[in-house]
């Protein structure tokens, strides 16, 4: 019987990782250059679905489509709101291979898009169309990645809502292959002066425009091989690393200048949706009370109208 929570080990899925992570860039690219803008880049993003990744609803001259990644039955598919559906068969591909194929389908269905082929905020990329180097696919190794952003996918969904401030959905990023959410205390950051491969400046500095707490989970790179979750601030408060946060695995990585927990802590606790939601939460107290976050004002007590939900009838 599969568990919950799966476990991930980086190097069992690492080459995996490195192709599926471009494949999500050209799906995520798609969307990109359909979609109207939207603050913070919400617009490129993709969403956790009962198979896999979708990009949701996206704009067309026919109406509107749809690409999923489907992690189930490893298939991507696009379904148009004429009727008309295309598929391709998940499985070791090259990305170029891929790529080629997505467009002649997207051609099929009458869907016209160009989009930049340079991989975004990854170190020495290839284009889609040139790159044959990442060619992995590990049917059971994605599907444990994708379980396991179902389980974090209900736990961010339950830490987001008890914030009336300004907050992002849980949404999936392409560019780093992470999935997130940010809360936004309502005042404005200073100019963000990092920068990531193949990404423009304004578009870093838009991104970073508001004092955020944001969290998330990253599967890993090379540099730092695991599974783990994140939390950071911007702009860091004075005194934000020092502060005590849940549970005693998580702690401040001064090279990423975020908190981490890794995700085996969570994964091998007895109650892992209660031991994620305690560093969610501890880490978001650290940034809001070391930048005298207005709380009263920004967070609300969900309790009674959970408790009464039984009562509603609709």
């Amino acid at each position: 019987m599969k568990t919950k929570w799966p476990v991930l080990q980086y190097d069992s899925w690492k080459d995996t990782l490195a192709t599926v992570h471009r494949w999500t860039q050209v799906v995520g690219k798609i969307r990109l250059r359909k979609m109207p803008w939207l603050n913070h880049s919400w617009h490129v993003t993709l969403f956790v679905s009962p198979t896999g990744l979708t990009t949701g609803s996206v704009p067309y001259d026919g109406g509107l489509f749809q690409i999923d990644f489907d992690f189930v039955h490893h298939r991507l598919r696009i379904c148009t709101s004429e009727g008309r559906q295309e598929q391709l068969e998940l499985r070791p591909m090259a990305v170029a291979d891929f790529y080629h194929a997505l467009f002649e389908k997207l051609k099929q269905l009458s869907v016209d898009v160009e989009i930049f082929t340079m991989p975004a905020e990854l170190e020495n990329p290839i284009p889609f169309e040139e790159d044959y180097t990442n060619r992995s696919y590990d049917a059971a190794r994605m599907q444990d990645c994708w379980r396991a952003m179902v389980q974090i996918h209900t736990v961010f969904m339950r830490f987001r809502s008890g914030f009336t401030g300004k907050v992002s959905p849980v949404h999936f990023f392409w560019g780093a292959f992470d999935l997130a959410v940010t809360r936004f205390s309502g005042r404005d950051a200073p100019v963000h002066t990092g920068s990531a491969p193949n990404m423009p400046d304004r578009v870093m500095q838009e991104a970073y425009s508001k004092e955020v707490s944001s969290c998330g989970f990253w599967p890993g790179n090379d540099s730092f091989p695991q599974a783990a979750f994140y939390s950071y601030a911007y702009p860091s408060p004075e005194g934000f690393a020092s502060q005590p946060v849940q549970p005693a695995g998580a702690y401040f990585d001064n090279t990423l200048g975020e908190f981490i927990l890794p995700y085996s802590v969570v994964q091998q606790s007895s109650d892992p949706e209660k031991t994620l939601l305690d560093f969610l939460q501890s880490t978001y107290e650290a940034a809001a009370n070391t930048a005298h976050w207005d709380r009263h004002a920004l967070e609300c007590d969900l309790s009674p109208f959970e408790n009464a939900y039984g009562c509603f009838r609709v």
